[in-house]
């Protein structure tokens, strides 16, 4: 199915209707941001009505689009998520063998009942996406994971994964085949957890926390505060990169970004004194300052023009916790380690 605005869609999917006109500026306010350039153009796409869009040309004055990426919704999103409207959360996109595929959330808050859909377009300049269906799906009762916040990782023998969760049994991988499906007899593997929970034994683990922090946002997800994750090669390693901890509370948000890192793109990631990240690992990357940024999470880190640059949004003390965008670029420790 294309998604584009039209009559013959308008069974299949809902609409959204026309917007205002698009306007430029330099903090806009954003959620789960991903990137992607093409061209001389600069793109984002977040969570919003139907995915937020935004370029730009410089990375610095972006244009917010009022159209939003997915025009029609798929119908299927509402058969498989009930209660799922129109609000598409934490999208990944990326190119690979001559198309770009963008990758979608539909869920609802603090329930593991949720599916990844697929989209995919020859141009991200085009405003017409192919409606390539369901990636995964996971069932409240029967999977101890929530399909939500996924990012697309191609490995060094050009072979696709995707990695994605929240809350629950943590973050989970697995492998794709060439259409950005699962791949046949392929099953989820957790990679990463917030805590040590039940594992007495296993080597490189934190010690066991009986008592973690309870889950003030949901009564189903349980404490395990770990999600969107976020995969960057560099110099021979995979960097995992996760959000610890609590968003979407403005200026009460807790969330903070921490990564680990894997010779092979399915883990075991470590962090820098050698932790498991399945068990409680991982080196703090990134927190709110309390000045300028109450929290910051949901990031996305990419090597482009010549750099490797890191995007997330932060809950801005100055704006009374509204979340915007924030860009740093990367530095390496000599021993391997990203730094801000």
């Amino acid at each position: 199915m294309l998604l584009a605005l039209g009559t013959t869609l308008t069974v299949q999917g809902q609409q959204h209707p026309k917007r205002a006109l698009p306007f430029t500026t330099e903090t806009p306010m954003v959620h789960d941001p991903v990137m992607a350039k093409e061209g001389d153009t600069y793109y984002i796409f977040a969570t919003g009505m139907g995915i937020q869009k935004m370029t730009s040309t410089d990375r610095q004055n972006w244009t917010v689009h009022p159209e939003p990426a997915m025009t029609v919704i798929p119908k299927w999103t509402h058969d498989s998520v009930p209660g799922f409207t129109h609000h598409v959360w934490a999208p990944d996109v990326i190119q690979w063998h001559g198309r770009w595929w963008l990758a979608y959330s539909c869920s609802t808050f603090g329930r593991n009942g949720s599916t990844i859909g697929l989209l995919s377009t020859r141009s991200l300049a085009s405003s017409l996406w192919d409606d390539e269906g369901c990636i995964v799906t996971s069932r409240e009762k029967r999977d101890n994971w929530n399909a939500i916040d996924p990012n697309f990782v191609i490995d060094d023998n050009d072979q696709p994964w995707l990695v994605w969760g929240s809350f629950w049994d943590g973050i989970q991988i697995a492998r794709l085949d060439t259409t950005m499906h699962i791949a046949k007899g392929e099953k989820p593997r957790t990679v990463a957890r917030r805590y040590n929970l039940n594992n007495k034994d296993a080597k490189n683990a934190l010690p066991i926390n009986p008592n973690p922090p309870k889950n003030p946002t949901s009564d189903f997800a349980g404490p395990n505060a770990i999600e969107a994750p976020f995969i960057l090669k560099h110099d021979g390693w995979y960097y995992l990169f996760v959000s610890w901890d609590y968003c979407c509370q403005g200026a009460k948000s807790n969330y903070r970004v921490a990564v680990g890192r894997s010779k092979t793109v399915d883990g075991p990631y470590l962090d820098s004194k050698g932790i498991d990240m399945r068990y409680g690992g991982g080196n703090l990357f990134l927190e709110g300052d309390k000045k300028e940024y109450e929290a910051a999470g949901h990031c996305a880190a990419y090597h482009i023009d010549g750099q490797d640059i890191f995007i997330c949004h932060g809950y801005s003390v100055a704006q009374n916790g509204a979340s915007i965008l924030i860009q740093r670029p990367i530095r390496w420790t000599p021993d391997g380690w990203p730094e801000l």
